[in-house]
């Protein structure tokens, strides 16, 4: 199986990560300040995914208090449907456990459907709607919350895919 493994983004990824991004996002994605300016924030995170010393997936959330907010969430093409994006979002929730955050928000597009059932998955719901949020052509985003992930029933649900996860890695290894 091909070896991934999750680390702390770093200056040297960004040219890798606006690769990712312009393939994901086209013309319409994140500049290379607006990372260099987040790895500085000191209420955000951000890891990548790397394979063969290169960043392949990311993930960026700021810490407010109890809640963490998702700013971006990307895998190269050729790396999806690998469950990177559900390794990623994995380790984000371990960081919340740790430094006691209980709820989750982002945006998404209302038209990534891809990506909502993602989160649907991790138990994320809709709860409200951003008119317009998108520059680019004017896309409405949905706004998507998680429970309280120190529930019981929530951190059943974290168990579950975290088992599901190791399953995937261990069938995928023969």
């Amino acid at each position: 199986m091909q070896q991934f493994k999750i680390e702390q983004m770093e200056q040297k990824h960004i040219d890798t990560i606006l690769q990712i991004e312009e393939l994901c996002y086209g013309a319409h994605h994140w500049s290379k300040e607006s990372f260099l300016t987040e790895l500085n924030n000191k209420i955000s995170s951000y890891k990548c995914v790397i394979y063969e010393n290169k960043c392949v997936g990311y993930i960026g959330f700021w810490k407010i208090i109890d809640e963490a907010h998702i700013t971006n969430l990307s895998v190269h093409p050729d790396f999806q449907n690998k469950k990177l994006a559900q390794s990623l979002l994995l380790n984000m929730i371990e960081e919340c456990y740790k430094e006691k955050i209980k709820f989750i928000t982002l945006e998404v597009r209302v038209s990534n459907k891809k990506a909502i059932s993602l989160y649907e998955k991790f138990g994320f719901k809709s709860l409200g709607i951003r008119k317009n949020y998108y520059q680019d052509n004017n896309e409405s985003a949905f706004i998507m919350w998680s429970e309280n992930i120190f529930d019981k029933k929530y951190k059943e649900l974290y168990d579950r895919i975290k088992e599901n996860l190791i399953n995937y890695g261990n069938n995928n290894d023969k």
